[in-house]
């Protein structure tokens, strides 16, 4: 008598997402296939701290296999997925088409450019580990630059640091920047003068972290401005060009690094495999998680368009891990016979780091700042970073950063090593600069 073939479940993209759907549905009764472009799993809330040299790349970054070695009947292809056909159940990548029974999407996020001009081609981002080791070099290499270069003004546009965005991780990564410059930097390069150094917030709307409480709001631009950010609200950019940041009031800020972190969108990939899409670019799901007219077929994390009390899930890791354990659920619900269940997102919170000892969180409706915040984003943090070396190998860093202010990770890459970095700046630029404008 022949063995009866074990129902097939595919998973796209192994972010929070798709790693904890894998995690909850692997067992003997079925067969768990997990695709994605690179081997390891990223842990992106802290990309801004490989940017900014607190940690190397290695340190966020866990190998896939790693997690899946004891999963039974769990199984990875590093593959692109090119296509899938919904109607014959066929994922096809590659390196190969493979059949599944279900299938779960969990691609994630890229930056959201806002049709920009010159976003694309001229502002640092960061999506992915690429992208945060070419900030990284770049920064570095500007006070390298800087620290030999005879022309004033080129100094201050190689000296001037301009991060578009007001949320979480723009406001992350402008405090990581100024610790990193006043700190290792001011140390390494004595003969700079610092005074020229300017790191520039620059928020469309008139308030920064604007899904927090106005207490949270406040607190952070305070904090800010002690550490020496020029917040820049109601702020709108106009364009980008080779060297400058174009603000819609005309206002033009001179800078050799500007970075992008207005906000993220579904993967583009979602409309090319046929799906249709909506608001950011992500796929309209039932409350169940499953794509309306496949219900084989299941999406989670940032490309799921999911309304609670009429308003979309947010765009965060938290979101995602539930979101994939609830699709696993829901896939085995199926195939016991049984209907899948609504998902219920449950928020735990929100945590935004600004720097040493400070951080604002909101946990329900309790809305703390300053060191407690801080310390719970630390642990949290640690808590989800997978891998036992990794959590340690970041405490030893954190412990050293924090107590000799020192950033371990500071060197340059050879440039060909880094695929994903913006179009050279040029050298020439307005030179009207906005460093005296007035923060709201």
């Amino acid at each position: 008598m022949s063995k009866q073939k074990r129902p097939q479940i595919v998973i796209i993209g192994a972010g929070f997402g798709g790693l904890s759907a894998v995690q909850s549905l692997a067992s003997p009764a079925v067969d768990v296939l997990l695709i994605d472009r690179n081997n390891y799993h990223t842990f992106s809330p802290m990309l801004y701290q490989v940017a900014t040299a607190e940690l190397g790349a290695e340190q966020i970054a866990y190998p896939i296999r790693n997690v899946l070695r004891k999963l039974p009947n769990a199984r990875f292809l590093q593959a692109e997925v090119e296509q899938i056909n919904f109607d014959q159940r066929v994922v096809v990548t590659d390196r190969t088409a493979i059949a599944y029974d279900f299938l779960i999407l969990a691609t994630g996020s890229i930056t959201q450019l806002l049709k920009v001009p010159g976003a694309a081609e001229y502002a640092f981002r960061l999506d992915n580990l690429r992208q945060a080791i070419a900030l990284r070099n770049h920064v570095l290499r500007c006070f390298e630059q800087a620290a030999c270069e005879p022309n004033p003004e080129r100094r201050r546009q190689l000296l001037t640091f301009a991060i578009i965005g007001g949320g979480p991780t723009g406001i992350e990564l402008a405090g990581a920047l100024v610790e990193l410059i006043h700190s290792s930097l001011k140390r390494d390069y004595p003969g700079l003068d610092f005074r020229q150094v300017k790191v520039l917030l620059v928020q469309s709307g008139n308030r920064l972290l604007a899904d927090m409480p106005v207490r949270s709001q406040r607190y952070t631009q305070r904090q800010l401005h002690k550490m020496g950010v020029k917040v820049l609200l109601d702020a709108r950019v106009n364009r980008i060009t080779p060297g400058a940041v174009h603000l819609q009031d005309g206002w033009t800020i001179l800078t050799a690094s500007p970075v992008w972190t207005v906000g993220v969108q579904a993967h583009s990939l979602l409309e090319q495999w046929g799906l249709p899409t909506a608001d950011k670019g992500k796929v309209t799901v039932l409350p169940t998680l499953q794509v309306p007219d496949y219900p084989e077929v299941y999406g989670v994390g940032d490309l799921a368009l999911l309304k609670e009390s009429g308003q979309p899930l947010p765009m965060v890791a938290p979101a995602a891990i539930q979101q994939g354990r609830a699709a696993a659920k829901n896939v085995q619900r199926q195939l016991k016979g049984k209907q899948p269940v609504p998902f219920k997102y449950w928020n735990k919170g929100t945590i935004a780091l600004i720097g040493r000892n400070a951080a604002a969180a909101q946990i329900s409706k309790l809305t703390f700042t300053g060191f407690p915040a801080w310390l719970l984003w630390l642990g949290v943090h640690l808590v989800y970073l997978p891998g036992f070396r990794n959590r340690l190998q970041v405490l030893i860093d954190w412990l050293w950063d924090y107590f000799l202010r020192d950033r371990p990770a500071r060197f340059v890459l050879p440039q060909g090593a880094i695929a994903e970095s913006p179009t050279p700046l040029s050298e020439s630029g307005s030179v009207h600069q906005v460093h005296d404008r007035q923060s709201a």
